[in-house]
């Protein structure tokens, strides 16, 4: 069985006795899948101890509505995490509250001033200040060797590396490709809130983004599929996107060919 630690004094506690291990941290918000198995497989491979934490960070919500949809399935998360390591002294697993991770009530939070505000930063104000400062909390509580991002979302990967440099930081931030289903629908947690109809639909993102380089003609090509699209735009040779099936917002990244 898994070993779970729900407080941080208990957390510290038990960080002492690891201090001279190498420890790999993937950091996740539940609703575990796929994608997230691969991040601590790899962190399993390469560290000794892996600290997995399961933290739904309200400050990154900056619509009620998504915060109160967004999936919690701690119990199907746990049987998850066993089916590739039942063994405590490999894996822990990291639980805290909003009340132990915020004692502040978020008055004191991080913010990046540029990459920040475009893409998901565009119309989601705040939305990276609170990624930001939770992952910063948790680098300081965790004090992880490596910790594990996936590329999905990309422009997430690339603010915390960033943060990192800036903030000399002492961790590994280790890049994780993206994992996709059969049809190439990026793996998210989201996609659990997706109905049948719409998983169809939604398998467009991923060829479209794939077929097509022009920024407007994707846009334009996704809208005739039922997208509702928030952005496609090109930054430093890659192609991202962000679009709505339904009250489902996706988002995509891809290598742009020219």
């Amino acid at each position: 069985m898994i070993y779970q630690i729900d407080t941080i004094s208990h957390w510290l506690e038990y960080r002492d006795q690891i201090k001279n291990n190498k420890v790999g941290f993937v950091p996740t918000m539940g609703a575990l899948h796929s994608g997230h198995l691969s991040l601590i497989k790899k962190s399993l491979s390469e560290n000794e101890i892996t600290i997995v934490s399961i933290f739904i960070n309200n400050t990154q919500f900056n619509d009620q509505a998504d915060l109160d949809n967004y999936p919690k399935t701690m119990e199907q998360d746990k049987i998850l995490i066993e089916s590739i390591c039942s063994d405590s002294d490999n894996l822990i697993l990291f639980t805290p509250t909003f009340t132990q991770m915020y004692p502040d009530n978020y008055t004191y939070k991080l913010t990046e001033s540029e990459r920040s505000l475009d893409l998901c930063g565009k119309d989601r104000p705040g939305h990276f200040d609170g990624v930001l400062t939770i992952v910063l909390k948790l680098f300081n509580l965790v004090k992880p060797t490596r910790a594990y991002f996936g590329e999905k979302d990309y422009q997430q990967l690339e603010l915390i590396q960033n943060m990192v440099g800036a903030l000399f930081l002492d961790v590994e931030i280790v890049p994780c490709p993206i994992v996709r289903d059969e049809q190439g629908l990026a793996l998210s947690s989201r996609n659990k809130l997706l109905t049948a109809t719409e998983k169809v639909m939604a398998q467009g993102l991923n060829k479209v983004l794939a077929q097509i380089e022009d920024e407007a003609e994707i846009a334009k090509r996704l809208g005739e599929l039922g997208f509702e699209v928030d952005y496609v735009k090109k930054h430093n040779q890659r192609k991202y996107v962000a679009a709505k099936i339904g009250k489902v917002r996706l988002i995509d990244n891809m290598e742009a060919r020219s």
